[in-house]
């Protein structure tokens, strides 16, 4: 552990002091006051993931906080011996790594794009209600019950965060009445015949250093503890490996969409809120965010147990406040984390990655052809009556949450009878006794994957390697079923019409059909939820600057699709797609797919603003694959920044061998003036993997 945070340390410094910086919501007193860090200094602060830790800290056994510790003192010999780094050239100067500081960042990583999507889309769909979209139509999109839907309640709540901002005017003409793939295979369907681990997590790949920290430890035998070795990725600031594997056990990870956030409608009058027939003061957290050239700036933050208020209790008003459930998590997943070492079977893997906190799909293969899957997270216990995705009344007790669903009632299998098994944020609740998951991805990507590891029963690397490179769109199969037989009354647009009839719906770097079919399915959501819906505007911000078509197309593909949905007023379903073929037609320029879906890789600090001779940021590098295909390729805005859902990394293992398969997307250092600052970038491109070995 001291060897892995001394590496953590050295080779990517300004990742490892960045994140903290960012966690603590201390940049504008750091690094740069500016308003936009003003902002996300105050996001952070508002999150408080710093509370608690030292308690959680506490309850770490002796063991585990002696591992942990010698990480932490293996990032400070590391930060020492760099005498030379961006963020010290800025002037800063770190104080020293803690266990605290592990924890932060594991709230941090389970947070930050993963839960904070249910929260955003929660908030989205209170937003419609008040924008007065109808319940037919919210209920068509949303788990909620049009005939029960309290839509007063909602519509008196007074929202001072919003995904669409005030400026863009919802459109008021509605009647009044609203990413990674992993799977493992048993012996019996590989050449081998041993069990098979992949996994390829989709994250934001577009920024240098890569979020992954490639890793082989192993160490030798004492008394207590016999020989061995682990390897994969971990990440800067956090002990241990997080996918990988050890000479017995290989698990990866991706994210499960558990509902762990919860609103509650605080009814609010003099800094109290009311609680039964009675009134409760809320709890008042002050900061001070400390500035470099500004003055500093002074907030309060208001809490109770339903977790932060959106608003100021002491002006009468209905407000919202928020809880994530592992916000004050910790202890236990670091435990958890510090045995995957020496676990020695797919059982045992299952109990300890099932403890962990925050909410992930965890496939499991070992060395005696096990395969396994688990589903982590603190699921709360809530009114039978309430899902979670609509805000409760905070004043009726009954809402309030009553602990945490028990590991065991998490979806989970062992040795499934198919011989395999494949997740890839889909709904996967029917492996459980309870239902985590209310707001999954679309299938199609899991539903590709199940279909090629079905194909064939000698699965071997190469395989896996195909399936983690494939880029077919069953996505656009369903939709261009609906759509050419539109298209054969006439003559018009004869090229465009070959292209997709003519298309293998694969999103590969030449593909004209898939640059045209992505022009259709835009100009499609225009038509059913902007000219007819929410409003031209609000559905190109959506587009544009957010993330909900991202992590929520298939909530939208299904109203697309349905012939008989109430979305579809203005116009019929088929009027409304060859309403859209034709401005696709208007809109496709003839360019490939490579020249439509390219971005290029900037420094994690500098963010494309140096200038390109300096070589902080990369040439622009196409991106096959689109949201709905096996290899993500997708490129976006947030909030004003280009990102991107790709595969991170790429990881395959064969428990019949001692080694890891493995494609990252960039190099180890976050030195600029390495070798090895961006060496894995051409590899990861070319789809060429590297062979990892115990260390």
């Amino acid at each position: 552990m001291w060897g892995i945070g001394y590496c953590h340390a050295t080779d990517r410094t300004t990742q490892l002091l960045m994140m903290r910086i960012l966690g603590q919501g201390r940049i504008c007193e750091l690094l740069d006051d500016s308003e936009e860090s003003l902002a996300i200094d105050t996001f952070f602060r508002r999150a408080n993931w710093q509370n608690n830790i030292d308690q959680q800290v506490s309850l770490l056994d002796e063991k585990s906080r002696n591992t942990c510790q010698a990480y932490c003192d293996g990032v400070n010999a590391g930060l020492a011996a760099r005498k030379i780094y961006v963020l010290k050239l800025m002037g800063y100067r770190p104080d020293p790594w803690t266990i605290a500081d592990c924890i932060l960042l594991m709230r941090m990583t389970a947070y930050l794009t993963l839960a904070q999507s249910q929260t955003e889309v929660e908030r989205f769909f209170v937003e419609m209600v008040q924008a007065g979209v109808d319940s037919i139509r919210l209920a068509e999109l949303f788990p909620v019950d049009a005939e029960t839907l309290d839509r007063q309640l909602i519509s008196d709540v007074e929202l001072g965060e919003r995904i669409v901002p005030g400026e863009i005017k919802w459109n008021m003409a509605l009647p009044r009445m609203m990413a990674s793939n992993n799977w493992a295979v048993a012996g019996n369907n590989t050449a081998s015949g041993a069990a098979i681990m992949a996994n390829d997590p989709h994250l934001e790949i577009n920024r240098l250093p890569n979020v992954w920290y490639e890793q082989s430890v192993r160490w030798t035998g004492t008394d207590s503890q016999a020989a061995g070795y682990i390897m994969g990725m971990g990440m800067p600031g956090l002990p241990g490996v997080l996918v990988g594997r050890n000479k017995h056990v290989a698990w990866g990870a991706t994210y499960t969409f558990m509902d762990t956030v919860d609103s509650w409608i605080e009814e609010c009058r003099d800094g109290s809120c009311r609680r039964g027939d009675g009134w409760e003061a809320f709890q008042q957290r002050k900061e001070t965010i400390k500035r470099k050239k500004n003055a500093d700036v002074d907030l309060v933050y208001y809490e109770s147990s339903h977790g932060v208020l959106d608003g100021d209790p002491r002006v009468e008003g209905k407000y919202l406040s928020t809880r994530w459930s592992a916000a004050e998590a910790g202890a236990r997943t670091l435990v958890a984390s510090l045995k995957l070492p020496v676990t020695t079977n797919a059982e045992e893997a299952m109990h300890r990655l099932g403890a962990i906190e925050s909410a992930w799909n965890w496939v499991i293969a070992d060395d005696s052809g096990n395969i396994a899957y688990q589903m982590s997270g603190l699921m709360p216990i809530r009114n039978k009556n309430w899902s979670g995705f609509s805000p409760a009344p905070g004043w009726d007790a009954a809402y309030d949450w009553k602990g945490f669903v028990d590991i065991s009632d998490l979806p989970r299998c062992l040795n499934p009878a198919n011989g395999y098994i494949a997740t890839a944020n889909q709904d996967l609740n029917h492996l459980g006794v309870a239902k985590p998951i209310n707001m999954p991805m679309g299938n199609y990507r899991a539903r590709r994957i199940e279909h090629l590891l079905a194909s064939r029963n000698d699965h071997d690397f190469e395989s896996m390697r195909d399936i983690q490179l494939d880029v077919y769109s069953g996505q656009a199969r369903l939709f261009l079923d609906v759509l050419m037989p539109l298209l054969d009354t006439d003559e018009q647009h004869a090229a465009e019409k070959n292209i997709l009839r003519h298309w293998n719906l694969e999103y590969d770097l030449e593909s004209q059909g898939a640059a045209l079919f992505e022009c259709f399915y835009s100009a499609l959501r225009q038509q059913v939820f902007g000219k007819s819906g929410l409003g031209e505007e609000v559905v190109k911000h959506l587009s544009d600057q957010t993330g909900l078509f991202i992590d929520f197309y298939r909530n939208f593909d299904r109203v697309m699709l349905n012939e008989l949905s109430a979305w579809h007023t203005d116009q019929t379903r088929d009027e409304s797609f060859v309403a859209a073929f034709e401005a696709a037609v208007q809109n496709y320029d003839g360019k490939a797919w490579k020249e439509k879906n390219a971005v290029t890789f900037v420094n994690q600090l500098f963010q494309g603003k140096l200038p390109a001779f300096l070589g902080f940021d990369s040439k622009a590098i196409a991106l096959p694959g689109g949201r709905a295909t096996p290899q993500q390729g997708q490129i976006y805005v947030s909030n004003g920044r280009v990102t991107s859902f790709a595969p991170s990394v790429r990881m395959v293992t064969d428990m019949a061998e001692e080694n890891i398969h493995t494609c990252v997307a960039g190099g180890p250092s976050d030195n600029r003036f390495s070798k090895w600052y961006a060496s894995g970038i051409q590899d990861w491109v070319n789809g060429d993997y590297n062979v990892l070995k115990p260390g």
